[in-house]
């Protein structure tokens, strides 16, 4: 395994291929692992792709603390510097959304070249004063308890959600599901709690219009986890010059369920 140290806190990584470097930030709760079914097409492409596991998550430390959005945008920071990488494709899924808003923002958009945001948490989730028709708070909190209680169960559950299982989607069988959750175990159960908290009460709406750079927003209608008219749809209006890609009938965890598409969209994208 590889690994490097991104403000004291040991990350591991996974590096395939050669060609332009395409950096793949994975959802929560999973783990660079999640990103399979793209960095194995795409390096025999010729593209060179890199993943992480986010600190407390798969194979990294898991510090009891650190989960906040300027830490982890620090860690990507990190990351990318200690090995040197230029004219990045930055993809942020889900949660990691956020990280890639952050680390625009505060660092400048440094040796980022694109950026794709699937699925993201951005602009703002938490329904508040100035975002009312975000989701209430409540929501969160019966995440959070449902991971204290029983965080296999929760998983399993959430799991069915997140891909779409057994709606319009019938491709995704307990065997993935299984494997998906296997990857979601691996997390510390507190960066699992905190990291709820992190995506669900940070608002990036201040920092979306510092992606200065091509952005490709992707996002399924069918989104229950997080919904396109919360998320894709207002990212896109708020990064300058975005494209919004719409994927019909696609679920949160479309890497896997629209993944010969999407491999498509990003390949092209990567090349411009």
């Amino acid at each position: 395994m590889s690994f490097l140290e991104a403000q004291s806190c040991k990350l591991h990584y996974i590096d395939w291929g050669s060609g332009k470097p395409i950096v793949f930030l994975h959802g929560w709760p999973l783990s660079s692992a999640s990103w399979e079914y793209q960095m194995v097409p795409l390096a025999a492409q010729g593209f060179r792709c890199l993943a992480y596991d986010r600190r407390g998550f798969g194979h990294s430390e898991k510090p009891y603390s650190g989960y906040d959005y300027d830490t982890l945008a620090g860690d990507l920071k990190g990351f990318l510097d200690r090995l040197d990488l230029e004219d990045v494709t930055l993809v942020g899924f889900s949660m990691a959304g956020g990280e890639v808003a952050r680390y625009m923002k505060s660092f400048n958009g440094a040796r980022v070249a694109r950026v794709v945001l699937v699925s993201a948490v951005t602009p703002f989730l938490l329904k508040t004063g100035t975002n009312p028709n975000g989701v209430d708070k409540s929501v969160f909190d019966q995440m959070v308890d449902g991971v204290v209680e029983d965080r296999p169960h929760f998983l399993a559950t959430f799991g069915k959600k997140f891909f779409g299982a057994g709606l319009l989607n019938f491709s995704v069988g307990n065997d993935l599901l299984d494997w998906a959750k296997s990857l979601a175990l691996q997390a510390s159960p507190k960066a699992t709690i905190d990291c709820i908290r992190a995506f669900s009460e940070t608002d990036f709406r201040q920092d979306l219009p510092a992606v200065r750079v091509p952005t490709l927003v992707i996002h399924g209608d069918s989104d229950q986890t997080v919904p396109l008219e919360l998320s894709g749809r207002l990212t896109a209006k708020l990064v300058p010059g975005a494209q919004l890609k719409i994927y019909e009938g696609a679920p949160h965890g479309l890497f896997y369920t629209e993944r010969e598409r999407l491999n498509t969209d990003l390949a092209a994208f990567a090349r411009a």
